[in-house]
């Protein structure tokens, strides 16, 4: 960031306005002949109830295996923290993310997982995958590696 953009950076507004401003970026990936899995865990994902408007809190985890690109990290931590502030289901909100993920980059294989704290006391953990047609390569079963809290 140039000595300028950051003197127009309005503190307490300038994350807000890279949230809202931001896009996915794909990002060319270093070996595309390899099979290999990208694991994320995103422990602080947040949205809001569509019925009630209360916030619901989840760990998203994310297993992929890229084709041609991978995500760029910081593009997807801001699409993420995108949905703080959104009223969306546990279910679309899962979907939504796998579905985003696979548009912009088409991964031989994808599965997005949400791991939703208890709300009512009911817990939810919602699973939705991608799979390119003929595809036969690793798909290691679901996994936290960060410590639960």
């Amino acid at each position: 960031m140039s000595e300028e953009q950051e003197k127009q950076r309005v503190p307490g507004r300038y994350g807000i306005d890279e949230i809202k401003a931001n896009k996915l970026e794909p990002w060319p990936n270093p070996h595309p002949e390899s099979d290999y899995v990208v694991h994320f865990e995103i422990p602080e994902f947040t949205c809001l109830c569509p019925r009630s408007g209360f916030p619901d809190f989840a760990t998203f985890v994310i297993d992929y295996v890229p084709d041609a690109s991978v995500v760029e990290l910081k593009s997807l931590k801001l699409y993420i923290n995108g949905y703080r502030d959104r009223q969306i289901s546990h279910e679309s909100s899962v979907n939504t993310v796998l579905n985003d993920l696979v548009a912009l980059l088409s991964p031989r294989w994808m599965r997005v997982v949400g791991d939703f704290t208890v709300r009512g006391n009911i817990k939810t953990i919602v699973f939705a995958e991608h799979a390119k047609e003929g595809y036969t390569g690793p798909r290691p079963e679901y996994r936290r590696y960060m410590q639960q809290v």
